[in-house]
């Protein structure tokens, strides 16, 4: 792996400096390549969290489904890259772990333990905050289009969506409202969870750690933030069945996205 701390930023908080360093701009198949070997370190462990987190998704596509909200299930699936990074906390544990030679077990990974608790569920906050943000964006937006009707279901939606005028500029303006919050989102917790796991220090400089990581590094994380996308837009293509490794994967390869971008000042 080959960064370069020279000028690298650094960002103070809870008695810790945050350097960022800038990386080669095919850094992120690295990444990948880290998190699978990790998956292969502990493959029980990481398909375990994998096949819950698909269980999860299922019922919940069940549930909105049994409520008549079929139609919300893609605006959910959306939504999902925008709290994915505090999902995946156990598996940042698990690859720190495996890191720094420690043993990996399932407890490990269901019930983290770090000084940083409170400050991760800061982190979180903020993520199903933006969450709530697209929820509300997405029915303000299907309102303007389609006036005060009730939400119809997916075989009805679908159609509405691909086949009509109203419903394609809707769908072209919920795309560029949805990927100016996503990218802001992802700029934000692209590296902060794992880096609250990693040092000791507060949300507010994980959060400006990973701004200025993305800043510094803006194509090269475009990249990034374009594999994760794909990535999991397949997964959920294949209705949530390949995220059981793809969830996994992605989760173990933030890890060390987050090792390459940050250095010890």
């Amino acid at each position: 792996m080959s960064v370069s701390t020279e000028n690298a930023e650094p960002t103070d908080g809870g008695g810790t400096e945050v350097s960022i360093c800038s990386i080669r701009p095919d850094q992120p198949w690295r990444w990948l390549e880290a998190g699978w070997a990790d998956m292969r370190k502990a493959p029980a462990i990481s398909l375990t969290y994998g096949f819950v987190f698909l269980l999860a998704s299922i019922l919940l596509v069940a549930v909105l489904f049994a409520a008549g909200l079929s139609a919300v299930v893609p605006v959910m699936a959306a939504g999902f890259l925008l709290v994915g990074p505090m999902l995946a906390v156990g598996l940042y544990e698990a690859s720190r772990r495996l890191e720094a030679g420690l043993p990996v077990q399932l407890s490990d990974v269901v019930f983290v333990s770090s000084r940083n608790i409170s400050q991760l569920a800061l982190v979180g906050a903020m993520l199903a905050g933006a969450m709530l943000i697209w929820l509300q964006v997405a029915g303000w937006l299907f309102a303007l289009f389609f006036g005060p009707i009730g939400i119809p279901p997916l075989s009805e939606f679908a159609p509405m969506l691909l086949l009509t005028p109203r419903g394609l500029a809707m769908l072209v303006t919920g795309t560029i409202a949805g990927g100016a919050i996503a990218f802001a989102v992802f700029s934000i917790s692209a590296i902060s969870v794992p880096l609250l796991l990693a040092r000791d220090i507060d949300a507010v400089t994980a959060v400006i750690a990973s701004v200025r990581a993305v800043r510094r590094n803006f194509w090269t994380m475009l990249l990034w933030a374009w594999i994760v996308a794909l990535l999991t837009a397949f997964g959920i293509a294949t209705w949530f069945l390949a995220l059981a490794v793809i969830f996994p994967l992605l989760g173990h390869a933030t890890w060390h996205a987050q090792r390459a971008l940050t250095s010890e000042a």
